[in-house]
């Protein structure tokens, strides 16, 4: 359906491209062709540079603190902000449309096997990036389309299920581990509270409201709503709930990787989940998170950790 939707929304601003052209050429008597459609193009690009900046405002108005080593400059914020537009524009605009992130055997697998976990609005084309680093380590790995885009939290549990009970088959694996964006750190934990946590070595999540985020307030779906905190930054019923029912053990296999520039996910704070080994980034937006090479290198620098640290357990109870 997502890729649908966003093969739709090309259409649409096609159209609106084309529109502009025959009002220039045709009511306004412009005369150069090129420059009407350097206006249409300029018109759709500035609606979609105003939708990221509506988030940065709203991410803005409802902040958590920086800590000082995290601020930066005006510079890094003009940065932060195109790159974030750009992330953005490749993922909606090329990647979501057209591709899809299925199953992605290595050649000769290293460690364990990853299952890509997508967050709210996207689809497995999401990690079109990180699968191809993923690849080029030798890290067996599969993506998931999770459908309606609209539903329950809860609902996507059991096709993450089948999705690990596949991945750990072909693989011939007793475990994997799990690599989210956004909302997918939230189907993990829903996933592990059902399931628990005999088949995942790790969690590793990125940019995942663990606590809530302010501008779901403004979001549509069950999903959403979900995902909110309220006013003074108190969780919704549904993250309380999931909260109240994780042990110890359960928060020990999360990392969480979180940037306190995060568009999305504001309070940025909130992205950070007791009990788990927190990463904190700077100047880095919400979909830029998995597209970024240095947070790419940080994952798969975390997955060798996981698969080191679980072959010296293995060898001391062998010995």
């Amino acid at each position: 359906m997502i890729r649908r939707l966003t093969r739709w929304l090309l259409v649409l601003q096609g159209m609106t491209i084309a529109g502009v052209i025959w009002v220039l050429l045709q009511l306004a008597h412009l005369q150069s062709f090129a420059l009407a459609l350097a206006l249409g193009i300029g018109l759709v690009a500035g609606i979609r540079l105003s939708i990221t900046a509506s988030g940065f405002c709203l991410a803005w108005r409802y902040r958590s603190d920086t800590p000082g080593p995290y601020r930066i400059n005006w510079r890094m914020t003009v940065r932060l902000f195109f790159t974030e537009f750009s992330a953005s524009m490749i993922s909606s605009s090329w990647s979501m449309p057209f591709f899809r992130v299925g199953k992605q055997p290595a050649a000769q697998p290293v460690g364990l096997p990853v299952l890509l976990i997508h967050g709210y609005g996207c689809n497995s084309a999401y990690w079109r990036s990180m699968s191809q680093r993923l690849s080029d380590a030798n890290i067996t790995h599969h993506g998931i389309d999770l459908e309606p885009p609209l539903a329950g939290i809860d609902s996507y549990v059991p096709a993450i299920a089948r999705a690990i009970d596949t991945l750990a088959r072909d693989s011939h694996c007793d475990q994997v581990i799990l690599v989210a964006h956004s909302m997918g750190g939230l189907i993990s934990r829903a996933y592990l509270r059902e399931h628990g946590c005999d088949r995942i070595a790790a969690v590793i999540t990125l940019g995942t409201p663990h606590h809530g985020t302010a501008l779901a307030r403004g979001g549509i779906g069950i999903n959403s709503q979900q995902m909110c905190c309220s006013a003074d930054n108190t969780p919704s019923a549904w993250l309380q709930q999931l909260a109240g029912s994780e042990t110890t053990q359960t928060r020990g296999l999360f990392t969480s990787i979180y940037s306190h520039h995060d568009n999305i996910v504001s309070p940025q704070y909130s992205a950070h989940l007791d009990g788990a080994t927190n990463l904190a980034v700077a100047g880095i937006g919400h979909v830029a998170l998995g597209m970024n090479s240095g947070i790419q290198d940080r994952v798969i620098a975390r997955i060798r950790q996981v698969v080191a640290s679980r072959q010296v357990r293995q060898n001391r109870s062998s010995a």
